[in-house]
């Protein structure tokens, strides 16, 4: 699988919404290799679209389609301050990956100092998930550049924040504590109306 991450600042969120309608219904159709997208806006104007795809080279095909150059320029940027593009050639899935029928979607943002380091945490935060019936599951990009896309999809944000609030183990508290130290500055995406199709 490979993603592409695009981030930017929303100028008015109803028009993107309908480009986004307008590429679902016209342009998706001719997106050869096309698996999905888990997109949405935080409260003050943020915005996060991961688009998955088969592979690399499906996406940099959908991305070369004259049709969708013209999309992207004519629908969808004009309502967008400085997109930023992100390439994640790896991902890693948990509980299947994202769900659709997530009511709440979180997305924390960082570029750690040690990206194994980050594999071998993710795999013990899985365990959490078990004992956090609001998890439905996640996925995890890690950009060519180094920056890291953590999407987590949750029944609700209401589950999602009493779930935080549980104990934790010794052993996960130490995790968290490894996790603040290489991941560095977090950037949390809260997407309260996500769009996932």
């Amino acid at each position: 699988m490979f993603v592409q991450a695009i981030r930017a600042k929303v100028k008015d969120e109803a028009a993107v919404q309908a480009a986004s309608d307008k590429w679902q219904k016209e342009l998706k159709p001719g997106a050869k290799g096309y698996l999905g997208v888990t997109s949405g806006v935080t409260d003050d104007g943020r915005s996060i679209t991961l688009v998955r795809f088969e592979s690399e080279e499906a996406a940099q095909a959908n991305s070369e389609r004259p049709e969708q150059g013209e999309w992207f320029n004519n629908e969808l940027a004009p309502h967008l301050e400085n997109p930023q593009f992100f390439n994640c050639n790896e991902v890693h899935l948990f509980r299947g990956g994202g769900d659709d029928s997530a009511g709440f979607v979180q997305v924390m943002v960082y570029k750690p100092s040690d990206l194994q380091a980050v594999r071998d945490l993710t795999k013990m935060f899985e365990g959490v998930a078990d004992q956090r019936p609001d998890i439905l599951g996640g996925m995890l990009s890690f950009a060519t550049d180094g920056t890291v896309f953590d999407c987590n999809y949750f029944t609700s944000e209401a589950d999602a924040r009493s779930g935080e609030k549980q104990e934790m183990s010794g052993e996960m508290q130490e995790a968290m504590q490894r996790f603040g130290q290489i991941a560095g500055n977090v950037e949390f995406l809260d997407l309260k109306n996500p769009e996932l199709r």
